[in-house]
């Protein structure tokens, strides 16, 4: 099919959807609807539907590193690298976009993801208790295709043993705090910073105090709870709706839980404050006072996905949409709203439209995206405040579980040989596995704004210096020694090094580097040691392009 072709198509979907819109319309397909976002995008941002986007189409080895890297979370293999470069097949980048989102690891790299989105605003320490839950759980429900509206409502809703309830993430985050639940289930799931408007009204948009605390009616009634019993440690998120729901005494709310919310006194702030009504801010739906705990968090999660209520879908595609571009259509990418500039307004509606329209299909959203124009061209540094969007892809940096991955698939080791202690059983045992602990010198808040996204000293001396990459890289054992043995030419082993670590061949200037560099040393071994090394230090190795 055409271009102009796939164009009119998307066309035509956009104008049914304005005609009839009491109803629901079936998503176009991903092609044509990745087709039809280019020629928006084209139209806003370059002013011309003609125009071009001027990073230009990614080579095939790129393409899947960068496509691999994003489903994935790690480098496609060497010989998955060699294979998509062999394929003349004119449609293999699609097939590999649907083979990626049918591979169990798409939901744990996105289970992770949305991990950290959670955990890494955590008001304690402790909360990392039910981190491992939460991962498997998102793991599951990504793989199994959930819709996001059921996602997000199972999560807003949860309640029970926070390691067997991996739904219970948020609220265990928070602490059960309703303040900052209230506040996180706007930012993650509305993409609206309306914790800006808790103790005076938004100073940059147009939410209320009263407003934030409204939303925060609905989650007075639940607690985080620990079985002092048990051992290990058992926490659990616990709604109370005793009908003899007496005030806690001081201290204790927080184990219990408060029959209503009362917004703060300014003046007198030893006073119990205005009794507040449980308001939801984006649409003025609201609750009864004395609604019982399932109706408030049910209903709010109800509304909070109802096509009334645009910013639902529109967060999960901004945020979505610059995790694979590295630009997002608002930034900071949680940080959207009414008051807020969209750089291409547009396209965003469209995309949240179809993706509302898709029954938030999110493999639908993903295949959508992946199969643009704006994902498949070449990737720069992030542009300038003045510079015209979308005109190339963004290098990114690596999140701390891609890179951990791609540094055991290409020195082939195993977490028991990490160098950071044996993992342990228990709920506490995942504090002590190799891939947590390499996460807290490289892992990064997934919503902090690109730029802030650089590399450290700490990061830089722990990849020259880390002895197990050291002992991975050792010529007399493991991998490398292997390779030294069975691949006796110099050029052959420099292109397996390359595949293995950067998925690609080196350029011939590259060979000769590597050649000139075993002969100036005059021992083969440990030419390739430092080679190898030097792979793996390599910006191109760190970033995702």
């Amino acid at each position: 099919m055409s271009l102009s072709r796939l164009v009119l198509v998307g066309t035509i979907v956009t104008l049914a959807m304005i005609v009839t819109p009491g109803a629901r319309a079936a998503a176009p397909d991903a092609v044509s609807a990745a087709a039809h976002v280019d020629h928006l995008l084209k139209k806003e941002v370059s002013g011309a539907a003609k125009s071009a986007i001027r990073g230009g189409r990614v080579d095939d080895a790129t393409f899947l590193r960068r496509l691999t890297l994003d489903f994935v979370g790690h480098n496609p293999m060497a010989e998955e690298a060699v294979l998509f470069a062999l394929d003349s097949d004119s449609g293999k980048r699609v097939k590999e976009v649907d083979r990626l989102l049918a591979d169990k690891r798409f939901g744990e790299n996105w289970g992770r993801y949305w991990r950290d989105v959670i955990f890494y605003r955590r008001t304690e320490d402790r909360a990392l208790l039910g981190a491992e839950s939460c991962t498997n759980y998102l793991a599951d429900e990504f793989n199994k295709n959930t819709p996001w509206d059921k996602i997000a409502t199972a999560i807003i809703t949860a309640t029970g043993d926070v390691t067997e309830n991996g739904a219970t993430g948020l609220i265990l985050a928070q602490a059960g705090q309703p303040e900052e639940t209230a506040a996180e289930v706007s930012r993650i799931f509305l993409g609206i910073q309306i914790q800006c408007a808790q103790c005076h009204d938004h100073p940059t948009d147009r939410w209320k105090r009263e407003q934030f605390h409204q939303l925060t009616a609905f989650f007075p009634r639940i607690a985080v709870q620990r079985d002092f019993m048990a051992q290990p440690p058992v926490f659990r998120v616990a709604a109370n709706d005793r009908q003899m729901f007496r005030m806690p005494p001081n201290g204790m709310d927080r184990r219990i839980g408060t029959p209503e919310h009362y917004m703060p006194d300014k003046d007198n702030p030893s006073a119990r404050g205005t009794l507040v009504q449980p308001v939801f801010f984006a649409t003025g739906q609201s609750l009864k006072i004395g609604a019982n705990d399932a109706d408030r968090r049910g209903t709010l999660a109800e509304w909070i996905a109802t096509k009334d209520n645009t910013w639902f879908a529109k967060a999960f595609v901004n945020r979505i949409w610059a995790e694979l571009v590295g630009e997002g259509f608002f930034e900071p990418i949680d940080d959207l709203g009414p008051d807020r500039q969209c750089s291409a307004p547009e396209t965003m509606n469209y995309l949240a439209t179809s993706f509302y329209d898709s029954g938030y299909d999110v493999k639908w959203l993903y295949r959508t995206i992946a199969a643009t124009e704006a994902y498949q061209q070449a990737s720069r540094t992030r542009r300038n405040p003045d510079e015209v969007p979308f005109q190339h892809n963004v290098n990114q940096r690596l999140r701390a579980d891609a890179l951990y991955t791609n540094i055991q698939n290409v020195l082939g080791i195993s977490d028991g040989q990490l160098g950071f202690g044996r993992p342990q059983g228990g709920p506490r045992g995942q504090f002590r596995t190799p891939r947590f602990q390499f996460a807290q010198t490289f892992g990064y808040d997934p919503s902090t704004h690109r730029d802030e996204v650089v590399g450290s000293i700490p990061q830089a001396l722990l990849m020259m210096n880390w002895p197990t990459i050291a002992q991975g890289i050792n010529a007399r054992r493991g991998n490398l020694a292997k390779m030294l043995a069975e691949i006796k030419s110099d050029e052959d082993l420099s292109v397996e090094l390359y595949l293995r670590t950067l998925s690609r061949e080196p350029t011939a200037k590259e060979i000769q580097i590597c050649q000139s560099y075993v002969q100036e040393v005059g021992d083969r071994g440990e030419a390739f040691e430092d080679i190898q090394w030097s792979l793996l230090n390599s910006a191109e190795f760190l970033h995702r392009r």
